[in-house]
């Protein structure tokens, strides 16, 4: 596990984004880690404006970008501050000696010099002059010192490639493709690059390179890809597979504008994306849309959400498909911009006045974002119900090798527009499915009238009788609870009964599955049922809570998804919660797990982060 952290103007995502791509290719299984500073120009060399890139890969499978760092490069002093306690005992430091200055200190909020005052006696430091070096190398560019300091982070790459033993071709062919017009810029990054690995290679002070073999990967073509890109992926191939045009109403908002900016260049394929100019704007554009025929969606975080919630009724009212998706964040109202959290489901399941039901999903890892935009287009197509993904940070910016499926793999997604003006009712249901139908605008004799005042059943007309307004509920209610019928029986990874099981959603997967893995090998009785579907929940559920004594809900919120299964199943489970911006650790859900079983001793939660806090 490598972690790249220096100033926000440091080149942090880009160093640690070639770095993984290069190890990408070379086979390695990974996981990534970004983490970005939530102030948009905080002073250099502050902690606030922090930034860094984790990047775990292995011969082996990987589940999550890794506990605790075996290399840290840190760029200056507050990236070493806020960083320094994830480094292993004994593990690589490397440290841009140069800005370690006496003002470097002060702004890093640092009393004494950590490189002199021997707290860092338990790591392999190497004190490297990265500024002065990666100068020097391009001393005859003709560039300007600033422009020359910006290329150490190549530099500090390039220490990266010796260190494991890397081929920097990967990246070269990066730096031509991505400055193909300033050429002077790409010699200037590869000799950079190129000192840093000659820097390894001649002093003495580095003497072992590490070789991570690939990893046995299932045989296919992989690419490596993030959650909102598989997510636009997804929406392409779902409005390919339905044969109609795709459409995103959004307005940016971190961590979820990279969806709209991926959908931008997929013209070719139908898609066209509206910048909306704020949330409300964005959402009705998008049922708009739906209603012409095409396929909805709308893209934001847990604020924008609460904008969207009046529209979010509208689409419950009209019944038409769309899809939302929810890029989860630290909260409330700005809150951790940057940084996530699992901070909206009882927002997605109950944010909205009056009754108003509506399908959540939520993916469990970058790759599965590509399935479950597939997931919530054929729901929302098929029972003509807007849909709420539940995607969040760690997720939408987190990498990992993703399998590019085959078109046979893609699940058929029909589309039926009514076109036969014979007794053609605009409320008339299904049987099975209890959509009505999709009558496109235009179509002639399928004039109906659309809005969100009480429809009359079947007819459509505005209605408001008592009795016909509870009847409308209570089918909209179970035409949601009908797409239980296409939801799978959970299985649980591990034991299928036994000590404890333990219930999660979203991202916490990876921790979960490592901490799962590793506790079953000491003989552990352990299940793990992870929610892809949280309303309408999979109908064997509570059979499934049944079969275990105890039951463990681990969430990155105040425990939304264990109130739920409390209410709903009268099942006695405990919650595991962290709210700290970040992903949970596998030592932490592996502590947990041997203190519910009584193998460790119990402590309480919050003792057990604030002794975390202060290691």
């Amino acid at each position: 596990m490598i972690r790249f952290c220096g100033d926000s103007g440091d080149g942090m995502q880009i160093t640690g984004s070639q770095f993984t791509n290069t190890v990408a290719l070379y086979g390695n299984d990974l996981a990534t880690f970004p983490d970005f500073p939530a102030e948009i120009r905080a002073p250099a060399g502050t902690l606030p404006g922090v930034s860094g890139f984790q990047v775990h890969f292995s011969s082996s499978d990987v589940y999550t970008p890794g506990d605790s760092v075996d290399v840290l490069i840190a760029m200056n002093p507050a990236a070493l501050k806020m960083n320094l306690a994830d480094l292993k005992t004994n593990g690589i430091l490397i440290v841009n000696l140069d800005d370690f200055q006496p003002n470097d200190l002060r702004k890093a909020q640092i009393v004494t010099n950590p490189l002199e005052d021997h707290s860092l006696d338990g790591y392999r430091l190497f004190a490297v002059e990265l500024t002065k070096m990666t100068r020097a190398a391009l001393k005859d560019l003709g560039l300007d010192a600033k422009s020359m300091d910006r290329c150490k982070n190549f530099f500090a790459l390039g220490m990266c490639y010796w260190l494991y033993n890397r081929s920097m071709e990967p990246t070269h062919g990066w730096l031509e493709e991505k400055f193909k017009s300033k050429q002077q810029l790409v010699q200037a990054n590869k000799l950079a690059m190129k000192a840093g690995y000659s820097y390894c290679e001649a002093t003495e002070a580095f003497q072992i390179s590490y070789e991570i073999p690939p990893a046995k990967l299932a045989p296919g073509v992989y690419r490596n890809i993030s959650g909102n890109a598989a997510l636009a992926l997804g929406f392409v191939a779902a409005s390919q597979k339905a044969g109609i045009p795709l459409f995103l109403g959004s307005y940016p908002i971190t961590p979820a504008s990279d969806i709209l900016h991926e959908l931008s260049m997929y013209k070719d394929f139908g898609v066209i994306t509206f910048q909306a100019e704020d949330e409300i704007a964005a959402i009705t554009s998008a049922i708009g849309a739906a209603y012409a025929g095409a396929l909805g969606i709308t893209s934001t975080s847990g604020p924008g959400m609460a904008l969207k919630t009046e529209a979010l009724g509208l689409a419950v009212a009209v019944e038409l498909p769309l899809v939302i998706c929810d890029i989860q964040r630290g909260g409330p109202s700005t809150g951790l911009p940057t940084k996530t959290e699992q901070a909206d489901l009882l927002q997605a399941l109950f944010g909205r006045n009056s009754e108003a039901p509506i399908p959540v999903v939520a993916p469990s890892s970058p790759g599965d974002c590509f399935w479950i935009a597939l997931e919530a287009s054929r729901i929302a197509i098929k029972h003509m119900v807007p849909v709420i993904i539940l995607s969040d940070g760690y997720l939408a910016n987190g990498a990992e090798p993703w399998k590019v499926p085959s078109v046979d793999e893609l699940p058929e997604i029909p589309v039926h527009f009514e076109t036969n003006p014979e007794g053609f009712l605009p409320y008339r249901r299904d049987p099975v499915t209890m959509s009505r139908p999709w009558a496109i605008p235009g179509t002639p004799g399928l004039e109906h009238r659309i809005g969100g005042i009480e429809k009359q059943d079947v007819t459509g007309n505005i209605n408001y009788e008592p009795l016909n307004h509870e009847h409308m509920v209570r089918l909209r209610a179970a035409k949601v609870e009908s797409v239980a019928n296409d939801i799978p029986p959970v299985v649980p990874e591990g034991d299928q009964s036994g000590d404890l099981l333990i219930i999660a959603w979203g991202s916490t997967h990876g921790p979960i599955t490592a901490a799962l893995n590793a506790q079953r090998e000491k003989g552990r009785s352990i299940g793990h049922v992870h929610l892809r579907h949280l309303n309408p929940l999979p109908r064997n559920l509570g059979d499934v809570i049944k079969r275990f004594k105890k039951v463990l809900v681990p969430e990155m919120n105040m425990g939304q998804l264990l109130m739920i299964l409390r209410a709903k199943y009268l099942v006695d489970a405990q919650g595991y919660n962290k709210i700290q911006g970040k992903p949970f650790k596998t030592s932490e859900i592996e502590n947990k797990i041997e203190q519910m079983l009584g193998f460790a001793p119990f402590t309480s939660q919050e003792d057990d982060f604030d002794e975390q806090a202060g290691e």
